[in-house]
C-alpha cells in the first residue's frame, strides 16, 4: 500500500533559489477530482505517470503511481483531462536533511508557489528554512487537483 505524508507551506521569500539541485516543468490533468481522492496523469521531462490520491486527513494520504507510456499520457491530457490543467515546474532543494519540492505555479495559477516536505511519520521533526512561511497543509485550496478546480487566480 502506497503512503504519502507531505506537508505544504507557502514562502515568505526566494533565497531559496540559490540551493536549487534540479528543476524540471510538469503539466498535470486530472481524470477525477473528489473532495477526498484524485486521480491524474503527469507528464514530467520525458516520462509520463498515472497517480491515485485519497486523502485520510491534512497530511496523510493513501498514494499509488504508474508509469504509463509518454504517447498515451500525451493523449489522455489533450482529450480526457479535465480543464484547466495544473502547469508548474518543480524545484529541487536540500536542506536539513530533507529534500524540499518547491512547485511554482504558471497559467492560471501563476504567483503560486508552495514549499512540500515527505516525512517518513505525521510527527516528524524538520529543520525550517529562513524562507519558508505559513503552513497550508489543512487547507484545501492548495491541493493540486482543487488548484485545477478553482485556480489561484480566483482566489
Amino acid at each position: 500500500m502506497g503512503r504519502e505524508i507531505e506537508r505544504k507551506f507557502l514562502l515568505r521569500s526566494d533565497t531559496w533559489r540559490h540551493a536549487v539541485s534540479h528543476s524540471a516543468r510538469m503539466v498535470q490533468g486530472y481524470l477525477l477530482r473528489g473532495d477526498k481522492s484524485a486521480v491524474r496523469v503527469r507528464i514530467m521531462d520525458d516520462t509520463a505517470e498515472l497517480n491515485i490520491k485519497h486523502t485520510l486527513d491534512g497530511i496523510n494520504r493513501l498514494e499509488y503511481e504508474y508509469e504509463i507510456p509518454l504517447g498515451d499520457a500525451r493523449e489522455i491530457l489533450e482529450h480526457v483531462a479535465l480543464r484547466p490543467m495544473i502547469d508548474k515546474t518543480r524545484h529541487h532543494v536540500s536542506y536539513g536533511g530533507h529534500l524540499w519540492e518547491i512547485d511554482e505555479f504558471h497559467g492560471d495559477n501563476d504567483g503560486l508557489v508552495i514549499a512540500e516536505i515527505e516525512l517518513e511519520d505525521a510527527d516528524e521533526a524538520f529543520e525550517r528554512p529562513d524562507w519558508l512561511g505559513e503552513e497550508v497543509s489543512a487547507d484545501l485550496r492548495y491541493y493540486n487537483s482543487n488548484l485545477s478546480r478553482q485556480p489561484y487566480s480566483q482566489w
